[in-house]
């Protein structure tokens, strides 16, 4: 019988009995964090498998980075769980939500880390990536892209403070007069902000974009910043960080006069709590991949993707001091 979410009803703890990805697999069921998480790691990587050579290494045991105990001294570490005991942690995850023409899609949160690129690991995978702020529309002032798509297409006109492209901000009256003395009018939204869009209702500004052409894009969690990401270059966290890392596969940097250390400095960078992120795929085809290749989500050209730290945190148990 395969797991589904109807079946988790009335649990107050689930074990996972495997190795690191057997817990990842288990944390996608709990995605409104409300049951705590057990690992056990089945087939643990020992010490004396560390200092032996040998010709053929099994590459399926796992490291148990996210598992509490193992086989062979879980008889210990259960019964105390089950008495109350044991460090129970708490892991931020990511919220990703895909917007399409029609739909908005919530992913299942991640804990380790999401990569987003082209299906094609030879492909460029296009993007237009900036940050996204709350900003509050009236009824008066619809978005005219009418595409229905939320976005509300840039102005040629020029930006006197000098701040980056698309982080224009409102400011003064928004009853304000236009010029043409009608002193109760709004002015036109498109000379308020850059580019605006909507997810749940809610209205963002999105500012300091960028186009990026690389091969794709990974986010990770504290708890996956040492796996994948740290591999690609990344930085390790801590793990009791609330924050999430971003990381652009390597980017083709145009050769321009208005392209070289500002941009390279947005490579690699941290999100904040009360940060979102936004991409807005360019390419034909793209792929969310979520803690690994067993979970995919589709992109399509146009499709636009929110990344934010909001999703509820997992309830992990770990070795800890009490343990």
């Amino acid at each position: 019988v395969e797991l589904d979410r109807q079946h988790l009803a009335n649990v107050d703890l689930m074990v996972a009995v495997g190795g690191d990805g057997t817990v990842l697999s288990s944390a996608h069921f709990l995605d409104h964090g409300t049951i705590p998480l057990l690992g056990i790691n089945s087939d643990p990587i020992t010490e004396e498998d560390k200092t032996t050579v040998k010709k053929k290494t099994d590459e399926r045991r796992s490291h148990g980075a996210l598992c509490m105990c193992t086989a062979n001294n879980m008889h210990e570490y259960v019964p105390r769980i089950l008495h109350g005991g044991g460090t129970l942690n708490e892991r931020t995850r990511i919220q990703c939500i895909v917007k399409s023409t029609f739909s908005e899609t919530r992913l299942v949160p991640a804990l380790n880390d999401m990569l987003i690129a082209n299906p094609s690991p030879a492909a460029v995978s296009r993007f237009r990536m900036g940050w996204l702020k709350e900003v509050d529309l009236d009824d008066a002032a619809p978005l005219r892209d009418g595409g229905g798509t939320g976005l509300l297409p840039r102005t040629s006109s020029s930006n006197p403070t000098g701040s980056p492209e698309g982080a224009r901000s409102f400011s003064g009256n928004p009853a304000a007069g236009n010029g043409g003395g009608h002193g109760t009018s709004r002015a036109p939204v498109s000379s308020q902000y850059g580019t605006v869009t909507r997810f749940g209702g809610q209205t963002y500004d999105i500012s300091n974009s960028l186009n990026v052409w690389s091969s794709g894009m990974w986010v990770s969690t504290a708890t996956g910043s040492t796996a994948a990401m740290a591999a690609a270059g990344g930085m390790p966290m801590n793990m009791d960080s609330k924050c999430l890392q971003y990381l652009i596969r390597e980017h083709m940097i145009e050769k321009a006069a208005n392209a070289g250390d500002d941009v390279k400095g947005l490579n690699n960078g941290l999100l904040g709590e009360g940060e979102q992120l936004h991409l807005r795929w360019n390419s034909q085809k793209g792929r969310i991949f979520i803690d690994g290749s067993h979970l995919t989500h589709n992109l399509e050209l146009g499709d636009e993707v929110l990344i934010n730290p909001g999703a509820p945190p997992l309830q992990l148990f770990m070795e800890g001091n009490d343990d």
